[in-house]
């Protein structure tokens, strides 16, 4: 009885929005709510300034404004240039997507685009898959195919599953500045697959890109079929109601206004400036308190149904590239973040919820029930019990299994998955990573992690193009140690080494390598015949 009268003081329900939000199993004192009220306060504060375009990202200069995308008409009044891009692209990929379903837009050898195939890397993949993922079905007017990692051989898979749709294929790429390197090689990957097959690539592609951009001007100088704008007030986790997401969706058939429409309502929803009424500010508080505003437990995000498989990948990007910081915004050393894994239910109660109930008890469950079933009607598997009502008792066994073992867990609760729920649920977790990053007093909006990977990778790169003359000019097969001594980079003799063994393991690159009893004793030198 205590549990259900906890369960209904704490339960957030809107009818309207279709979503509801329990956190009854999360074990916050008394009190927790009145003594969070002042940071609440400066979090809604400045998610207020936030939309009103104050500068949130100072290492760029730049405003976050994805929130303008799903209600243009809130764009600062001293830009009428927003508001007006944003309607004019959301018209033209409208526009656009009609015109290839007509078949007005048509491949050049004539008959239809059937295939849609979308390069891009982090949130410029994830967010579209996450969409197609969850509302895709047998009727919709082209297959989804993505390239989004720099793997040869995923990308040759992709390419054989295509096979000879190829000449039917539409391609999007989306990189805002056209430099991203996983972009890059995807798109001249994808140039060379439609050489090799005799097709012109230019009236196949088009571009998502910002005005101006290396991918831009390629765009314009290869004649492909059109482009779309990127702003700079969009990052890419956050991308996913801009051009990057709606274009793809509108071309598989889906619903966007539904999803704009849907993300709206749940904006309007999460600017309440009352916490208990306000589900992103609730989930932001039980993360603040699962972590006691550090982090120190991991979020299992456990989706019980199939169409939101991806959320928890969708989610590991949006909360933990958001959140994870090494500093805050007084510079000090704190090391924030989230970690986030899931994959779906009831699948995890066959994988991992062994360990959540009996292991270390580090984390806590975000559950996420769809009370729609299916569209038509229920089969009864036996008298009264449908396979929706075995999926209904394994979220709540596992959550009661969880809760006897004092694990905490939230629930989430969607009416049904379609475009307007997936938009309120996208713009619920965008919401409570922005409020639960000022509670934490963190920039949620830059990432100098990610960049400075990328220019680490670039680092090795450029070694590569080094090493290699250097082996090709060896009189004799150089030891790593020998080839980094060449370079005058001894330091770098381990990262010479992890090159060189990649190199010699696929042929027509120059390099062989004759093995040592050690590392250190591998010899490496010109490939025969090179």
């Amino acid at each position: 009885m205590a549990q259900w009268q906890r369960y209904q003081e704490y339960l957030f329900r809107d009818e309207a929005l279709g979503v509801s939000v329990d956190i009854s199993r999360m074990g916050f004192p008394e009190g927790f709510f009145q003594q969070m009220a002042a940071p609440m306060a400066g979090a809604f504060e400045a998610m207020t300034r936030l939309e009103a375009g104050e500068i949130a990202n100072p290492d760029e200069n730049r405003m976050v404004g994805h929130y303008w995308l799903r209600a243009p008409e809130l764009a600062p009044a001293e830009h009428p240039e927003i508001r007006r891009g944003i309607e004019e692209t959301q018209a033209r990929i409208h526009t656009f997507a009609a015109k290839v379903h007509s078949g007005e837009i048509a491949p050049p050898g004539g008959g239809r685009f059937r295939n849609l195939l979308l390069v891009g890397i982090g949130g410029s993949a994830l967010g579209p898959q996450f969409v197609a993922d969850a509302l895709g079905g047998p009727d919709q007017p082209l297959r989804p195919f993505f390239l989004d990692n720099t793997d040869p051989d995923g990308m040759d898979r992709v390419f054989a599953e295509i096979g000879a749709g190829l000449g039917e294929t539409l391609v999007v790429v989306a990189s805002k500045s056209g430099g991203t390197e996983e972009t890059r090689n995807g798109m001249l990957e994808t140039r060379a697959a439609f050489e090799r097959a005799g097709l012109e690539f230019g009236p196949h592609a088009v571009a998502i890109t910002q005005q101006g951009s290396k991918l831009d001007r390629i765009a314009e100088s290869g004649g492909w079929r059109e482009r779309f704008p990127m702003w700079d007030w969009v990052g890419g986790r956050t991308s996913v109601t801009s051009a990057v997401g709606l274009l793809p969706a509108v071309l598989l058939g889906y619903d966007i206004d539904g999803l704009l429409a849907g993300a709206r309502q749940m904006d309007a929803a999460t600017r309440v400036r009352d916490a208990r009424k306000n589900p992103a500010a609730l989930l932001a508080l039980m993360w603040y308190y699962a972590g006691d505003g550090k982090g120190e437990k991991d979020m299992v995000v456990l989706p019980y149904k199939d169409r939101l498989q991806l959320c928890a990948r969708y989610l590991q990007q949006l909360v933990m590239e958001s959140l994870g910081k090494e500093f805050d915004l007084e510079g000090r050393r704190v090391n924030q973040g989230i970690v986030v894994y899931g994959n779906k239910g009831s699948t995890d109660q066959h994988a991992y919820v062994q360990q959540l109930r009996e292991g270390a008890n580090n984390f806590f469950a975000t559950f996420i029930q769809v009370l729609e079933d299916r569209e038509g009607e229920p089969l009864e598997l036996e008298p009264g019990v449908t396979s929706g009502d075995s999926l209904l008792g394994f979220l709540l066994g596992t959550r009661r299994a969880l809760a006897e073992n004092d694990r905490e867990s939230l629930t989430l609760t969607l009416d049904r998955v379609d475009a307007a729920s997936l938009g309120k649920l996208i713009a619920l977790y965008e919401r409570a990573v922005g409020f639960y990053a000022t509670l934490i007093g963190i920039n949620a909006y830059h990432q100098p992690g990610v960049e400075a990977g990328k220019k680490a990778a670039g680092q090795v790169i450029d070694l590569q193009k080094r090493v290699q003359p250097a082996i090709a000019a060896a009189a004799e097969p150089l030891t790593a140690e020998d080839a980094a001594g060449a370079l005058g980079a001894p330091e770098e003799v381990e990262t010479v080494y992890h090159i060189l063994r990649h190199l010699s393991a696929n042929p027509g690159r120059g390099v062989r390598r004759v093995p040592g009893t050690t590392p250190a004793e591998d010899r490496f030198g010109p490939e025969a015949g090179a």
